[in-house]
């Protein structure tokens, strides 16, 4: 499955492949995201983050 965006259920966790791929889109960055890389991301908003430095991002967003 190269290069195919894969929809997933984040859970607190780990997260559940609903349609198979190979990456993901970070909410913040529009970076593509390897699945086996996959670190960050939120339950509550099913957002996937690149890093945690896109993640600090967001919650700073949020806190405002």
């Amino acid at each position: 499955m190269k290069n195919k965006l894969a929809k997933l259920k984040y859970l607190p966790n780990n997260f559940n492949v609903l349609e198979a791929g190979d990456h993901v889109i970070c909410a913040i960055s529009g970076k593509k995201i390897m699945l086996e890389k996959l670190t960050y991301w939120n339950v509550d908003k099913q957002e996937a983050y690149f890093s945690y430095i896109e993640a600090s991002i967001k919650r700073e967003k949020n806190n405002k």
